[in-house]
C-alpha cells in the first residue's frame, strides 16, 4: 500500500497545498527522510537529483520554520549557483509563495538566494530586511560570514544538497568553517549522490547519531524514446535557436522544461508571439488555474507547455509526443525522469535537447546513463525548413483536392486560366500560400550557413509569359514556368 503525505507527519495545510502542485504520493526518499527530519534527527540521505530530495529536506523546514522570527532560521549549501536557484524556486513553490513576493495559503516566507557573479551589496540590503531560509554557494555563503551580514546564530536547519559535487569542486574548507560558524544544536542534513570517504569524515564530525536513507536511481530510459540533441550555435540565444527546431520538428504535444518561472513565462511569451498554441504552468497558478490549464493540455486546445520541473509534477498527459529540454537539467536522472514523460501506453516519443558547447561533459554523463550514443545536430538551416514547410504544404494540398471547398475556386482559376498556363496559376497559389506560412521569426538574416534558395544554389527565377490575347488566330506558343533552375521554354501549341 502506498504511503500518502498525511501519513508522514506534515499538517493538514500543506498536504492541502502539495495537492494542488500535484503532489499526491510522496517518493521513496520523501518516504524515508521526512517523518526523521520532522522528529528532529540529522540525516544522511544517498539520493540523486530528480528524486524529490529538494522536497525531502525543505518540508520539514517549511512545517516548523517560525514566520515571526525576521532572521536565518534555515541553510542551504548547494555547489552550483544554478542548483541554488533550483532549489530556491522549488521551496517557493511548496511554500506556496511567488518569486515578487504575493502570498499563497497564509505564508509569509522570505527566502533569498546568494551566489558570485551578483551584487552582494543587494544580497546584504535583503538580509537586513529579513530573511527565514538562505540558499546558496559556499564561497559567497563565507564571503556574507567574514563581512559579518550572514548572522547564523538563529539557525536551526542546515542541509548539504549535493555534498559529494560540492567537496570534488574543492569547497571542502569552506563547508568545513560553514558547519563550524553554525549553531551546535542545530538540525543537518547531508544529500549525496555517493558516499565516498571525504563525505563519511564530514558526517562523522558534523552531524549527531544521523539516519541514513537510501534511493535507488531511476531505471534507464525506455528504448520508444527518440533522442536527440541540438547544439546551439556560438552567439544565439536558447529562444532563437529552439524556433527553428519546432518548426522541423512539430511537435502535435510537447513539454518543455525550463528552469525557473520566470523562464516559464518569458519562453512562453516569445513561442506565443510567434504564433504557436502554448502556454506556461508554474507555480504561480491556483488551482483552478492549474486545472483548465490540464484540461486544455489533454484536450488538445493548447499544443506546448512550458513548465519547471516540480510544476510539472501535476502534468500528467498520456499523448505527450516530445518532451523538450529548453533548459539542460543537473542530473543524468532528471534527465531520464523528464523524458519518460513521453513514449507512455506504447506509443513512440521524442526527446529533444538543447545544448551549448559548455555542456558536452553532461551530455557524456547523460551517454553513459542510458547506455547509447546521442547525435549531435546542427539547428536546422534555411533550405531544410523551408522543404519541410513545402512537404506539408504538398499534404495539405492532397487533402483540399479531396475536399469539396475546391469547386468554390474553380471559376477563378478558368478565369486566369485565359491568360496564364494552368501550371503557373498553380504555382503561384502555393507560393501565396507558402509566403503566408513562413515563421516571422525566420527573416532574410536567418542563416545557419549559406543556404542556396530552393530549387539549388544555382536556380534561376522562372520567366513566366502570359497568354497572348486571342486574334482570330492562334498564339504559336505559351510559357510553362520551370521550377528547376533553367529557364522556360517556348512549348509548341497544336495547329
Amino acid at each position: 500500500m502506498n504511503l500518502l503525505f498525511e501519513g508522514l507527519g506534515l499538517s493538514e495545510e500543506l498536504v492541502l497545498h502539495l495537492e494542488t502542485l500535484g503532489f499526491t504520493e510522496p517518493t521513496p526518499i520523501q518516504v524515508q527522510a521526512i517523518p526523521h527530519l520532522l522528529a528532529g534527527r540529522d540525516v544522511v540521505g544517498q539520493a540523486q537529483t530528480g528524486t524529490g530530495k529538494t522536497a525531502a529536506f525543505s518540508l520539514p523546514i517549511l512545517e516548523r520554520i517560525d514566520l515571526d522570527v525576521t532572521a536565518v532560521q534555515a541553510l542551504v549549501l548547494t555547489p552550483t549557483r544554478e542548483l541554488a536557484m533550483q532549489v530556491t524556486e522549488a521551496i517557493r513553490d511548496l511554500s506556496g509563495i511567488s518569486s515578487d513576493g504575493p502570498v499563497k495559503v497564509g505564508r509569509s516566507l522570505q527566502v533569498l538566494t546568494v551566489y558570485g557573479g551578483q551584487s552582494i551589496d543587494r544580497q546584504m540590503q535583503r538580509l537586513k530586511r529579513g530573511v527565514h531560509i538562505v540558499v546558496g554557494t559556499p564561497g559567497r555563503i563565507l564571503d556574507m560570514l567574514s563581512r559579518g551580514s550572514l548572522k547564523l546564530d538563529k539557525v536551526q536547519w542546515l542541509v548539504l544538497d549535493e555534498a559529494d559535487e560540492m567537496l570534488s569542486m574543492g569547497f571542502i574548507q569552506d563547508v568545513e568553517k560553514i558547519l563550524d560558524a553554525a549553531p551546535k544544536d542545530r538540525q543537518t542534513a547531508f544529500f549525496s549522490a555517493t558516499m565516498e570517504a571525504s563525505i563519511r569524515k564530514l558526517v562523522a564530525r558534523h552531524l549527531r547519531n544521523p539516519v541514513n536513507v537510501t534511493v535507488e536511481q531511476p531505471k534507464a530510459t525506455p528504448k520508444r524514446i527518440s533522442q536527440g540533441v541540438y547544439m546551439i550555435p556560438r552567439g544565439w540565444s536558447k529562444a532563437r535557436a529552439l524556433q527553428p527546431i519546432l518548426e522541423m520538428e512539430d511537435p502535435e504535444s510537447a513539454l518543455i522544461f525550463v528552469r525557473t518561472r520566470q523562464s516559464a513565462a518569458e519562453l512562453t511569451s516569445q513561442l506565443q508571439a510567434a504564433g504557436h498554441s502554448v502556454d506556461e504552468y508554474h507555480g504561480n497558478l491556483n488551482q483552478a488555474q492549474r486545472e483548465r490549464l490540464l484540461h486544455r493540455f489533454r484536450q488538445c486546445q493548447v499544443r506546448w507547455v512550458v513548465a519547471t520541473d516540480i510544476a510539472a509534477r501535476g502534468l500528467d498527459v498520456d499523448h505527450l509526443t516530445h518532451v523538450i529540454n529548453y533548459d539542460l537539467p543537473d542530473s543524468v536522472e532528471s534527465y531520464v525522469h523528464r523524458i519518460g514523460r513521453t513514449g507512455r501506453a506504447g506509443r513512440e516519443g521524442t526527446a529533444i535537447t538543447l545544448i551549448q558547447p559548455v555542456d558536452r561533459r553532461k551530455l557524456r554523463l547523460i551517454e553513459r546513463h542510458v547506455r547509447s550514443s546521442l547525435t549531435v545536430r546542427n539547428i536546422p538551416t534555411r533550405a531544410q525548413i523551408e522543404a519541410r514547410q513545402l512537404e506539408k504544404m504538398q499534404g495539405k494540398v492532397r487533402e483540399a483536392l479531396a475536399g469539396e471547398r475546391m469547386a468554390s475556386f474553380l471559376p477563378l482559376v478558368s478565369q486566369l486560366s485565359e491568360e496564364y498556363d494552368a501550371h503557373a496559376i498553380a504555382a503561384a497559389a502555393l507560393q501565396m500560400a507558402f509566403d503566408q506560412s513562413r515563421p516571422a521569426w525566420m527573416g532574410a538574416d536567418y542563416a545557419q550557413q549559406e543556404d542556396p534558395p530552393i530549387g539549388g544554389e544555382n536556380s534561376v527565377k522562372p520567366i513566366l509569359i502570359k497568354k497572348r490575347a486571342k486574334t482570330g488566330a492562334p498564339s504559336n506558343s505559351v510559357a510553362a514556368p520551370t521550377f528547376s533552375g533553367a529557364p522556360s521554354a517556348p512549348v509548341p501549341q497544336n495547329s
